[in-house]
């Protein structure tokens, strides 16, 4: 093979990486053309999950599960310097004939091309814009803690904690038919939310108990410790919050052991076990993929930056409270 030849067979592609605490650059990259079975991607969005991304920038990964919590497609190591991120959405440029053209999810860091076997691509509806796309990581998530706990007919459920997570899971939930659901948040512009997707919303103070389900999602202390005294007796609390290095003090002389409570873990590396011999990553993905039919969930795009932009404003974005999934747009053809 020539030199030419070779320079036919690669691309050049932008990454964003984490360089320090806080700190990020767009680094430059060549790649080359992908090989059978494999789709070469090129980006129209990618999301920013503010609680996750924001640990990795700040350099909070703990060293203890650094290998468990590194995301797919992860390049570098915690705490830097590192490629992150899990929201992408292309369309796939060159590959496989029945693959080209499709527009297509996958758990890739941002960036504007890249390479990746089709068995990781998760081909979007053609119904569900590709900026909702996005969240199919998200409600990917949500899935998971809807099969680990298993909702049932009637049941009395509550969602602790309003963001981005929550308030997809509290979204999908509305359409179980059960006897209560509400979403409780310590911030009172919570409710906003709670209207705009139709579920009951309640300050912690206000919020019922005796539940068949809690679902907790504030990554906070004060939130977990309410999750427990929202729980009927041998009920249990599904974990969705990832704390990072975060200290959690309980009161487990209190609901936690008087009333027989169980706290479970809904960790979305893998399937949640009640499904894990019958359905698959994949499979998960694409009922997530599936589940953005419905436009409500362009509630959860609150803003949104230009790709080469992103350095500067990640910076800004994890300064600044509130929010949910972060926007970025990549250059068009035109462009």
């Amino acid at each position: 093979m020539t030199i030419s030849q070779e320079h036919e067979q690669e691309h050049e592609a932008r990454a964003y990486w984490v360089t320090e605490k806080g700190d990020g650059e767009l680094r430059s990259e060549t790649i080359a053309k992908p090989q059978e079975g494999e789709a070469l991607v090129r980006t129209l969005y990618s999301g920013v999950s503010r609680g996750t991304e924001r640990v990795v920038h700040e350099g909070r990964v703990p060293e203890r599960v650094a290998d468990l919590m590194q995301a797919p497609h992860q390049e570098g190591d915690f705490p830097g310097p590192v490629k992150y991120g899990y929201l992408s959405v292309g369309v796939v440029e060159e590959g496989p004939d029945e693959w080209r053209g499709k527009t297509v999810f996958s758990l890739h860091p941002h960036q504007d091309f890249f390479i990746l076997p089709t068995s990781q691509l998760t081909a979007i509806p053609e119904d569900v814009p590709a900026k909702r796309a996005v969240l199919t990581g998200i409600v990917e998530v949500a899935i998971n803690a809807l099969w680990e706990a298993g909702p049932r007919l009637g049941d009395r459920v509550a969602v602790v904690g309003g963001g981005l997570v929550g308030g997809v899971l509290a979204t999908l939930l509305r359409k179980y038919p059960l006897g209560r659901l509400q979403l409780v948040d310590a911030d009172p512009e919570k409710r906003t939310l709670a209207e705009t997707i139709n579920v009951d919303f309640a300050e912690p103070e206000n919020a019922k108990s005796d539940n068949d389900i809690v679902f907790h999602c504030s990554a906070s202390n004060e939130g977990l410790k309410l999750s427990l005294q929202l729980a009927g007796d041998d009920s249990d609390v599904i974990e969705l919050s990832w704390f990072a290095d975060k200290e959690v003090t309980l009161p487990l002389g209190e609901d936690f052991h008087a009333r027989r409570l169980n706290i479970r873990s809904s960790q979305v590396g893998a399937v949640a076990l009640p499904r894990r011999h019958r359905r698959s990553n994949a499979e998960r993905l694409e009922q997530a993929a599936h589940e953005l039919k419905d436009p409500l969930f362009d509630t959860f795009l609150t803003s949104e930056c230009q790709f080469q932009n992103l350095p500067t404003t990640l910076v800004k974005l994890f300064e600044q409270p509130g929010g949910f999934c972060h926007v970025v747009a990549y250059p068009t053809l035109e462009d």
